[in-house]
């Protein structure tokens, strides 16, 4: 398991735990990251990552791409 932060980007990879408080988890899920769902690196920008997510992309901190658990 490692943070999503150092995941290969175009590889498509499993969520195994969302980390953070309650708050954090609760807004990961509301973008659409649940554990057992695919996610992928589209690209990176600065610190921050596009992820493709449920068909959709997502901007996301590195912040929050270290508590993304693939």
């Amino acid at each position: 398991m490692m943070p999503l932060i150092f995941a290969e980007a175009g590889q498509p990879q499993i969520i195994r735990k969302l980390g953070g408080n309650p708050e954090v988890r609760k807004h990961l899920e509301d973008l659409g990251f649940h554990v057992g769902g695919e996610v992928s690196i589209v690209s990176t920008l600065g610190a921050n990552l596009i992820v493709k997510v449920k068909e959709s992309r997502v901007a996301v901190s590195e912040e929050l791409a270290r508590k993304i658990m693939v």
